[in-house]
């Protein structure tokens, strides 16, 4: 046996909607564990509890969920004095942070890709206290979660951030604030701060140079009011190369701490979890965590891609 225990939690509209897929990741595993365990979340909050509580019995924790649920997990976990290795089985909208590890959408898939045992030590980020896997923004970013229509989310999926956003666009307003990083302050106003760990945001490439969960260094994004269009073309593939430190339109900077605050308490988005407010200390834990990887490179992404357009449902 590869792993003495595991144990796989999972959203609860897995046993309804995803009742396929979960099986197919228990096929795929279960000759491989001595011991699985499936644990149910009934409600918000459930997969922390969850993991905080039983985590450290376990040599895998495997999250079958969204970026919500994962989100959930890892707080749970990431404290333990014996914290389990930590596998994403997708299944939610985006999947951002099992996009930057290189992970296949399906969950069955995903599962495979356990077996393979590419296992890597992988730094998360911490805000106010709370541990981030993949982003932390405030402004815009915040504005475009809360924005999204729930009922159009279970319907279109991933198309609904993306609406969201064009709503979110047209009202984008102005705040003042102050940032502290390793090498200085920026004293300014901003639409959208952007804080990264991962490399994936709504399911677009971010174009920072490297992995991001391997160095040891957070990418801060600050988007001024006349920025607002070239920053999402720079989010959708676009170059800043141009932008390090620039005090422009759009300001780029890598650090390993800062200190955020605002004129007024903004929320802070939280790997899609809008719980926190203003002023963020955050930071960056390197090797935090030990996560399964995909392949270096994926084939057959245009498989994947259609597969995840067949996708109806969604698990956060």
């Amino acid at each position: 046996m590869r792993w003495g225990k595991a144990m796989l939690v999972y959203n609860r509209k897995a046993g309804k909607e995803k009742a396929g897929q979960l099986g197919d990741a228990v096929a795929a595993l279960a000759g491989e564990v001595g011991e699985l365990t499936l644990v149910q979340t009934a409600e918000p909050g459930d997969g922390e509890k969850i993991c905080r509580e039983r985590g450290s019995d376990y040599d895998l924790l495997l999250v079958l969920g969204g970026d919500g649920t994962v989100h959930e997990c890892i707080n749970g976990v990431a404290e333990a004095a014996r914290p389990p290795e930590i596998a994403i089985l997708p299944g939610g909208t985006c999947n951002d942070f099992a996009r930057t590890l290189r992970l296949p959408m399906q969950v069955g898939r995903a599962a495979e890709e356990v077996l393979a045992g590419r296992v890597h030590d992988t730094d998360v980020g911490r805000v106010n206290g709370r541990v981030f896997t993949n982003f932390v923004g405030i402004g815009l970013i915040t504005d475009t979660s809360e924005n999204i229509d729930s009922d159009q989310k279970e319907r279109i999926g991933k198309l609904s951030y993306f609406l969201s956003t064009l709503r979110t666009l047209r009202q984008a307003e102005p705040f003042k604030f102050r940032l502290k990083h390793d090498e200085g302050t920026v004293d300014s106003e901003a639409v959208m701060i952007l804080v990264a760990n991962g490399r994936s945001l709504g399911t677009a490439k971010l174009p920072f140079a490297g992995s991001g969960v391997h160095d040891g260094i957070l990418d801060v994004l600050i988007v001024r009011e006349a920025g607002l269009s070239l920053a999402w073309q720079v989010i959708n593939g676009g170059d800043l190369t141009d932008y390090r430190e620039s005090g422009g339109v759009i300001e780029y900077i890598q650090t390993s701490s800062l200190l955020v605050d605002t004129d007024e308490p903004k929320g802070i988005d939280s790997d899609g979890e809008i719980y926190l407010q203003t002023p963020a200390e955050i930071s960056v834990q390197p090797s935090k965590l030990r996560f399964y990887y995909g392949p270096e490179t994926t084939q057959g992404s245009l498989v994947d891609s259609l597969a995840e357009l067949d996708t109806r449902s969604s698990i956060d």
